[in-house]
């Protein structure tokens, strides 16, 4: 088949690349060859008397096109037996086209005979001095197995002179030169790549390879970071950028400098704090780190915990830090705020999971044991609600104003994002969570998530298996934090831990005050109690002692009182359908059981009851037992239990069967 172009103006609307080169024959006939090539066929151009002939030999590219892809794909099978039985058939009918030979060649250097590579590939070029896989395939022979860079760079700066555009060649120069140890000719050819286009994550990594390799490890982790900006999720090289940035934050945190870091920022924050900062290892502390301020501990110096086996740690200590920075820069303006949650948040907290409670009451978990697991919820959530907010101004603030902490920042996010998706996802996890809590700890765990994407580049957003509604209350939270960012002000990130909560509906169960009222000298004692609470894990309160007074009452005990609410559900639910009389003979064999002594405060004591056979009670057990059928019987005996509280929280889980 014969193509006809008259070189005019309509040619140039067809090739308008070619414009201004009517007079450059080669250049038509070489733009010409490029377009109409079909696999390995590539037509005879000729230009004459200002009209261009395309002459494609159809007949074979019919006959010969199939068996040479099937050739192309044994040889991708690595059959290359096979792969050169066809080949040569083909080579035999058509020994001018330059394409067999170039993958006869490829096939011979993958078996290791280089020197049987090299000549079909010299055959190749013969026929086609533009066959620029031959021409880089023959520089990668050379660098690879000849250890002749010189060469080597002859073929790839030739291929390079035929497409000067296509940086995925040059970076795939680069590559092999790196392969072959020559990196400062690597490095030439990634630079190079990079100029035409500074997108391209596969660039960008091979040059924090190359960082590396000359021994410079900020530099390394910064190209790592930028691959993973650019990087899209199904490209391999994202997982070796991660693998490269994660590397670098584990050198850096092996030379000391975050601990360098962090003892500049304290000796910057004891002189405008005017307190002393000590520093401890603690393994049973909730979170990763913590920082206990001293006026919440009646001490003259603040105190920061941290579990020592977390990547990274002297950025959770820098962290913490932050957090005294905000605190003193509120306080300067009198801005500063409290985050307190007391008994009645709790409260709130536990009727507004009623139907939850009951649920898990029914499949038999232990009463002490949902008492505990419901307390590790609400502080749980209370921890979170407060921290989600401040820590995106924290970590944007180290981010910004440290920039060498940035690889064990991103180490320790790392590890901490990935501890907040487990908390959401986990199969068992879920199955024990109440929907609700779940889906707003999802929320704000994607929040933390969307910023570590915004700094570093790294998408884990899909993985939270979000739906379309918590997604978008994530991303409204966010946009709020944006514009907070530039110009915040000292305080305003209590402004939006307010916000999120009422738009998370949380706000019931905790409350912002105002340091300075709280702490006048009338309300010392409760502010004590109460930052205590705040600080030492919310709620670890001293339990008084039963010989203190008479009477039982678990009013400053949130896991007593859990526990008692339990224990009246449950006997509301036993004697549902039994008579005055059989409810009576419960309550008083209790009562005549406490004559010789009931312990609320032994958990390890039990005790058995003829009137409800095939169950055993604890001491605590038995009180919420005999209040409950007191109540229902004779509500005005005075039982010496103010279990009053608790009753009415189970009443209000409680749904009668008819």
């Amino acid at each position: 088949m014969t193509i006809i172009h008259p070189i005019d103006d309509f040619l140039f609307q067809l090739f308008p690349d070619l414009q201004g080169d009517e007079e450059d024959h080669q250049r038509l006939i070489t733009a010409f060859q490029d377009f109409y090539t079909v696999g390995p066929f590539q037509p005879k151009v000729t230009i004459e008397n200002g009209i261009a002939k395309v002459e494609v030999n159809i007949a074979a590219i019919s006959a010969q096109k199939k068996d040479y892809d099937h050739a192309v794909r044994l040889a991708e099978q690595r059959q290359y037996s096979e792969a050169k039985k066809v080949l040569k058939g083909l080579l035999k009918d058509n020994p001018s086209n330059s394409e067999y030979h170039r993958i006869y060649g490829q096939i011979l250097s993958d078996e290791g005979d280089q020197e049987g590579a090299i000549n079909h590939l010299i055959d190749a070029l013969r026929w086609n001095p533009r066959n620029n896989h031959a021409l880089t395939m023959m520089g990668n022979i050379y660098a690879k197995f000849k250890n002749d860079v010189e060469t080597a760079l002859v073929y790839y700066e030739q291929a390079v002179r035929l497409n000067p555009k296509d940086n995925i060649a040059l970076n795939n120069i680069g590559a092999n030169l790196i392969q072959s140890g020559k990196t400062e000719a690597a490095k030439n050819y990634f630079l190079r790549a990079l100029d035409i286009n500074p997108d391209y994550p596969n660039t960008l990594y091979a040059l924090g390879l190359v960082a590396e390799m000359e021994g410079n490890t900020q530099d390394a982790f910064d190209w790592a970071i930028k691959a993973l900006k650019k990087a899209k999720s199904t490209d391999p090289i994202l997982q070796e950028s991660i693998k490269l940035a994660s590397e670098m934050g584990r050198r850096v945190a092996s030379t000391g400098e975050g601990q360098d870091l962090f003892e500049q920022y304290r000796k910057r924050l004891e002189q405008a704090g005017g307190l002393p900062i000590r520093v401890e290892e603690n393994r049973e502390i909730p979170t990763a780190a913590k920082i206990e301020f001293a006026e919440n501990y009646n001490r003259d110096y603040h105190q920061i915990r941290f579990k020592p086996d977390y990547p990274a740690v002297d950025h959770l200590k820098m962290h913490e830090l932050v957090h005294l920075d905000l605190v003193i820069a509120a306080r300067k303006v009198s801005v500063n705020q409290l985050f307190i949650s007391r008994p009645e948040h709790k409260e709130k907290f536990i009727r507004n999971l009623g139907d939850f409670i009951k649920s898990l009451h029914k499949k038999g978990y232990p009463e002490q044991q949902l008492a505990n697991y419901l307390t590790a919820l609400f502080e749980g959530l209370n921890r979170q609600i407060y921290n989600a907010p401040i820590d995106l101004f924290i970590e944007d603030f180290l981010f910004q104003e440290f920039p060498r902490l940035r690889p064990l920042q991103f180490l320790s996010l790392y590890r901490l994002v990935q501890e907040g998706l487990q908390a959401v996802t986990d199969k068992r996890i879920v199955e024990l969570s109440p929907r609700e809590i779940l889906s707003k700890s999802k929320v704000l765990n994607l929040v933390g998530a969307m910023q570590f994407k915004m700094l570093y580049g790294l998408d884990l957003i899909q993985k939270y298996n979000a739906s379309v509604q918590e997604k978008k209350e994530a991303d409204r939270l966010f946009e709020e934090y944006l514009e907070y960012r530039p110009d915040r002000k000292p305080g305003e990130e209590y402004e939006m831990v307010q916000h999120w909560a009422e738009d998370l509906k949380l706000t019931p169960y905790f409350e912002l005050v105002d340091e300075n009222e709280y702490r006048k000298p009338q309300k010392r004692r409760s502010l004590d109690e109460a930052l205590a609470e705040m600080e030492d894990d919310l709620f670890d309160l001293k339990k008084p002692d039963p010989a203190d007074s008479e009477r039982v009452s678990m009013e400053t005990e949130p896991a007593g009182q859990m526990a008692v609410a339990y224990y009246c559900l449950g006997a509301l639910e036993w004697f549902e359908g039994k008579t005055r009389e059989q409810i009576q003979e419960v309550a008083f064999e209790i009562s005549m059981l406490g004559r010789t002594g009931i312990n609320p405060r032994d958990p390890d004591r039990q005790y058995k009851l003829a009137t409800v056979p095939g169950k055993t009670f604890t001491g605590l057990h038995l009180l919420a037992w005999m209040y409950t059928g007191f109540q229902l019987f004779e509500p005005s005996l005075d039982t010496g239990l103010d279990f009053a509280t608790e009753y009415q929280m189970a009443l209000s889980m409680h749904k009668p069967k008819s």
